[in-house]
């Protein structure tokens, strides 16, 4: 039996599996950023909501997008497994798009043009928005489903390999990178043809397309059922960090013994702890009194009560958790920093002289083409250069842990910010020497590629920490719970976009008085000063960055290569782990 279900697992997984995997992405972001890329522009010119409101939208819409996967993380790990969450999600994303390619499409469901010389435009009817927003519910909670999984599900194809050869190990590592190159090659498309359709064609046509793209995502990913690895769900990840919180607490008063003498089982443990089971750590030692056993701790049944009784394993799930959220936190600045691309800097774009040709003009969404392609150059360049080079100096398959390559992209994020400062100091002083202050409709004499550092240097930051901090939940969450540890990621975005939210709400009503920052006419405003204040928040962040992980603890595991043998890894952030041979194994 063993050695059929052996065979079976050899037959599937491995890079084979990858085209349906990637493809059911691709097509995943080419449909959300697809959309969610020209937003603002749908917003206020089709739907006419001024500029704080429409920007309050996408912040929003983002910050909820980015919750729903925390849910589907949890639902994947405790029941449904990564395979069936990203399934339902990409059908409810699907109906999303549908419905909002209708309300773009059909005119009862937005208001009607602008006069031609009309001052004032009809605003969206309340019926209007509500259909939009139901829409944008239902692709929230898609992406609730497949956010979380789909990266941790790729992964899993190559994951048994990796614990036993070295060079699987290094390939599993550069499926990171491939994963955020396809993600990013999907943006590119979204930014240049959807957009343009969007700009030249229409709304209907400009959403449908991503719509279709959708449904070919949901055709892909299933067509390749029966090659992938499923690994089963271990429980509700959640169940399982109360139970040692909760025996942990009515232990309170117990003192912490040898810990030879803690609880281990290897038997109740199998089935969350298939790579290896996590071994003691001196960190956040009141949770260790959870696996302390006293009486009344075993039932009459022979098993242990998990509210009162728990394994080092399961105590230590619960410290890897605890240890990797404060990093988390980090990426939460950086997400309120970069919200604005999507909607002041798309504004700033639509001021500016945007002609390529005598008869072509570059729409304003797709200036983030330039974060795109710095993003894919990038990660091309890390992967196939720069990684080798920094080897030699580290010795690290890597070239450099996962929370240094995050470290060098928060920094160079927040030099984003600054030149994104001056160059919109200089085309508010060009509106003014034009005598175009109190015309927000009129082109600037100053070509949008002014724009076009800020994007690429946000670019390569992105291939720094995006990747960095996806590598790092991944290595150093429990194996058991690594969808809810991508969901980790996702939150980040959410709590960051709410923030956003939160920053252009205050920023805005403190400055009415004063002379506003953010009015709906950038050339009267203060737009600049508002980067400034989020480049002073990203220093903060980044002092915030060195001092957690200066404390951080990389969590040891254990896998048996025998009856008697035991092989320490510790993970080290850097895609490997240093093995040690150890005298003992655990019964």
């Amino acid at each position: 039996m063993a050695a059929a279900a052996a065979a079976t697992t050899k037959r599937q997984g491995g890079f084979r599996t990858m085209p349906f995997i990637l493809a059911n992405d691709f097509c995943d972001r080419l449909a959300s950023v697809g959309f969610t890329s020209n937003l603002i522009t749908y917003l206020t010119l089709q739907m006419h909501l001024p500029l704080v409101q429409a920007s309050n939208i996408i912040t929003n819409y983002n910050g909820t997008a980015n919750l729903a996967p925390l849910v589907g993380g949890l639902i994947a790990d405790s029941f449904a497994g990564r395979f069936w969450t990203i399934t339902f999600g990409s059908l409810v994303y699907q109906l999303g798009m549908v419905c909002l390619t209708l309300s773009a499409a059909l005119p009862s469901l937005h208001p009607p043009p602008c006069a031609k010389h009309a001052a004032d435009c009809q605003r969206a009817s309340s019926y209007q928005i509500s259909v939009l927003y139901l829409s944008l519910l239902c692709t929230s909670i898609g992406t609730g489903g497949t956010r979380p999984c789909t990266m941790a599900f790729g992964a899993d194809q190559l994951e048994l390999n990796a614990h036993s050869h070295r060079g699987a190990k290094q390939l599993k590592w550069s499926f990171f990178n491939l994963y955020f190159f396809a993600v990013e090659l999907a943006k590119l498309a979204a930014v240049t043809a959807v957009v343009y359709v969007q700009e030249n064609v229409g709304w209907g046509w400009g959403l449908g397309v991503p719509t279709i793209a959708m449904l070919a995502a949901v055709i892909a990913f299933v067509s390749g059922y029966s090659l992938y690895v499923r690994m089963p769900p271990g429980g509700s990840p959640l169940v399982r960090l109360a139970q040692v919180a909760t025996a942990a607490f009515k232990k309170r008063k117990a003192v912490v013994p040898d810990t030879s003498l803690l609880y281990q089982d290897k038997e109740l443990d199998a089935g969350i702890s298939t790579t290896g089971r996590l071994l003691h750590t001196d960190q956040l030692k009141f949770f260790d009194k959870a696996a302390i056993v006293t009486d009344g701790d075993v039932l009459p049944s022979g098993q242990p009560n998990l509210w009162r009784l728990s394994t080092v394993h399961r105590v230590e799930e619960l410290k890897s958790i605890i240890r990797i959220l404060p990093i988390c936190a980090a990426g939460i600045i950086l997400v309120t920093s970069s919200s604005h691309n999507h909607s002041f800097a798309i504004q700033q774009a639509r001021t500016m002289d945007r002609d390529i040709t005598p008869s072509f003009k570059i729409p304003p969404a797709s200036m983030l083409i330039f974060t795109n392609l710095a993003m894919m150059l990038t990660l091309a360049f890390y992967d196939r250069v720069l990684v080798r080079v920094l080897r030699r100096f580290t010795g690290r398959p890597n070239g450099i842990t996962h929370l240094q390559r995050t470290g060098v992209g928060l920094t160079i994020a927040m030099i984003s910010n600054a030149v994104a400062a001056v160059v919109e100091r200089r085309r508010r002083s060009v509106a003014a020497a034009s005598g175009l202050l109190d015309s927000p409709k009129a082109t600037l004499p100053m070509s949008v590629f002014w724009l076009v550092p800020q994007f690429t240097i946000h670019g390569i930051a992105n291939a720094f920490m995006d990747v960095g901090r996806m590598e790092f939940l991944y290595d150093q969450a429990p194996e058991s719970m690594r969808s809810t540890a991508a969901a980790l990621y996702w939150l980040t975005f959410s709590i960051g976009s709410y923030l956003g939210t939160l920053l252009v709400t205050i920023v805005h009503a403190k400055t009415r008085r004063s002379g506003q920052w953010l009015p709906d006419n950038l050339n009267q405003g203060k737009l600049d000063n508002y980067y400034w204040l989020v480049v002073a928040l990203e220093v903060v962040n980044l002092i915030y960055f060195f001092v957690c992980v200066k404390y951080y603890t990389f969590k040891p595991l254990e896998t048996v290569g025998g009856e008697e043998e035991v092989e320490l890894y510790h993970g080290n952030g850097n895609g490997t782990d240093d093995a040690k041979k150890h005298g003992r194994s655990f019964k």
